[in-house]
C-alpha cells in the first residue's frame, strides 16, 4: 500500500503541470511585440528646434552644434567616419538629438555646470557621448573607430 501511494507521488511530481506550460509561451508571446532596445534609436519623425550649427577654427573640429543662452554656450561634437578614406572627423551631432538633448530635465544643470563664455571665437566642448551619459540617457551604438576622450575639458 505505501509502494502504490509513492509511486502516485512520484508520477505526480515529474508530470509538468499544465500552467507551467502555458505561462511562458503566453509570456513570450507577450513579449514578442514590445522590443526593448538597450541603444538610442533615430525618430521617425523629428524636428531639431534648439541648436545651432557653429563654424569655428577648433584645432580638432571645424564646425559644432551650439547650445547658447545668454552669453554662455556649450559645443557638442560627434565623431563620423569615411570609410573611402578610412579617417574619423569631428563634426557637428545628428539633427535629431539636439531636442532630446536640450528638453531633457538634466540639460539645465549640466548646462550651467560646463558652459562658459566664448573665448577667442571657442565655447567649451563636449562629445555626444558625454553629454548623453551625464544625462543618463541610453548612448548611441559604439562603433569600432570611435576616439574616446579621457579628460573632461576638450
Amino acid at each position: 500500500m505505501e509502494r502504490k501511494y509513492e509511486r502516485r507521488l512520484l508520477s505526480v511530481r515529474t508530470r509538468p503541470s499544465t500552467r507551467s506550460a502555458i505561462l511562458p509561451r503566453s509570456l513570450s508571446f507577450c513579449f514578442q511585440e514590445v522590443r526593448m532596445r538597450y541603444h538610442y534609436e533615430k525618430p521617425k519623425i523629428y524636428l531639431s528646434m534648439y541648436g545651432e550649427r557653429y563654424i569655428c577654427d577648433h584645432p580638432l573640429y571645424d564646425c559644432c552644434t551650439l547650445f547658447r543662452m545668454g552669453e554662455k554656450g556649450l559645443a557638442v561634437i560627434q565623431q563620423r567616419f569615411d570609410p573611402t578614406t578610412k579617417a574619423t572627423v569631428w563634426s557637428a551631432i545628428d539633427a535629431w538629438l539636439t531636442d532630446d538633448l536640450y528638453l531633457h530635465p538634466g540639460f539645465k544643470d549640466f548646462f550651467d555646470n560646463r558652459s562658459g563664455a566664448c573665448t577667442d571665437g571657442l565655447y567649451p566642448t563636449v562629445t555626444i557621448r558625454q553629454i548623453m551619459w551625464a544625462l543618463k540617457m541610453k548612448p548611441l551604438p559604439k562603433e569600432r573607430w570611435e576616439t574616446v576622450f579621457d579628460r573632461k575639458n576638450i
